[in-house]
């Protein structure tokens, strides 16, 4: 149920507060970001970084990789301002080589204040990018984390996308590795947020790589994995609020989302056990987080289980969700204007990806 009031904010003490005429709240930003390409300038002999160092194809240096670390803070400062002046308590970030960079990033001046920790995983996949954690160590208190393999295998697929079928046997589990996708682990987090227990899985899916369709199995695996790491959290609470959020490289409409993860866009048409996705209607209105060709996306998603769509505040629920699109995030010339201001052969940017943030309020006595 919508909030049927007017806020204004206040800040105090590092927790920010909204105000009604009759009632006051706490408020918590939720954020994920797809950092695109967050390499450092070491070529790692396990991964495929070349072309991520200083004589790679991207010319990588260390000058480059110093801009990027504050293009990523200052967007990470500012995510979900001004609705709320506090940064985002969690965020969720993907393409991440290490934990190295993760280390560089929380130490930049614009984030350094939030005293940020860290949870991250080494995933199998073979550009060496994982996905992580960001957290106010303030607000937030992890009691136990884990990285979930996504196990999945690839037919030989036909040269032509569209006299491509692939069947649900086609993706097995095999003693072998021979063709195994070599994807992202999702990252399961729990822990306290203030008083309250709260469940964060972070993901980056498999990329269309070889063509949509092609590759729609691979995601609807990933979606199928998502509902099965809710349904044992619900085992063992069926009040257990969890966030899944990431890349999911599908859009609120497509199969691994609607049918995978099985969540609704509707909140009247979401069961006691279902998920709630918001950014069904963000893309509905034509908005999107990443663009291909002129046409927008929404990829980047944070989707909930029922538990977190309450109208009751007395705990932490969901307010509304957004796109962060500020200006300076986006290109403003050339062939690509409008699109997301990414990294080019030149310079640094931020990300082909804009990030996506919730707001998590619970009233304020």
């Amino acid at each position: 149920m919508p909030l049927k009031f007017r806020f204004c904010l206040l800040f105090l003490f590092g927790t920010s507060v909204l105000f009604s005429q009759s009632k006051k709240y706490k408020i918590h930003t939720v954020a994920f970001y797809n950092f695109e390409n967050f390499y450092d300038t070491v070529d790692d002999a396990f991964t495929n970084d070349d072309e991520w160092t200083p004589n790679g194809a991207q010319h990588w240096t260390t000058e480059k990789y110093q801009q990027k670390l504050k293009n990523l803070a200052r967007v990470l400062s500012e995510i979900g301002t001004p609705d709320n002046s506090n940064a985002p308590t969690l965020i969720g970030g993907a393409e991440i080589e290490n934990r190295a960079v993760l280390e560089d990033l929380i130490k930049e001046p614009k984030l350094q204040p939030l005293d940020l920790g860290i949870i991250h995983f080494d995933s199998p996949d073979k550009r060496g990018i994982d996905v992580a954690l960001l957290y106010q160590k303030k607000y937030f208190r992890p009691t136990s984390y884990s990285n979930i393999p996504l196990i999945i295998y690839r037919k030989e697929i036909p040269k032509k996308e569209e006299e491509t079928e692939i069947l649900d046997d086609e993706i097995e589990v095999k003693k072998e590795n021979k063709n195994r996708v070599f994807t992202r682990d999702q990252l399961l987090v729990s822990g306290f947020l203030e008083d309250e227990e709260i469940h964060i899985i972070v993901n980056h899916w498999p990329s269309r790589s070889g063509g949509e369709k092609a590759t729609s199995l691979f995601r609807e695996a990933a979606g199928k994995l998502n509902r099965k790491i809710i349904d044992s959290l619900q085992k063992i609470n069926p009040q257990a609020k969890v966030l899944t959020m990431g890349d999911f490289n599908d859009s609120p409409s497509n199969k691994s989302i609607k049918s995978g993860l099985g969540a609704k866009g509707i909140r009247a048409e979401v069961s006691e056990f279902g998920v709630f996705n918001p950014f069904e209607e963000l893309a509905n209105k034509g908005l999107g987080t990443i663009a291909y060709r002129d046409s927008w996306n929404i990829f980047d998603q944070i989707i909930m289980t029922a538990s977190l769509v309450k109208s009751d505040f007395s705990t932490f629920n969901f307010w509304k969700a957004g796109i962060f699109s500020r200006p300076y995030l986006i290109q403003n010339s050339g062939q690509y204007k409008g699109y997301p201001l990414r990294n080019t052969l030149a310079e640094a940017g931020f990300s082909d990806h804009f990030p996506v943030y919730i707001y998590l309020i619970k009233e304020f006595k």
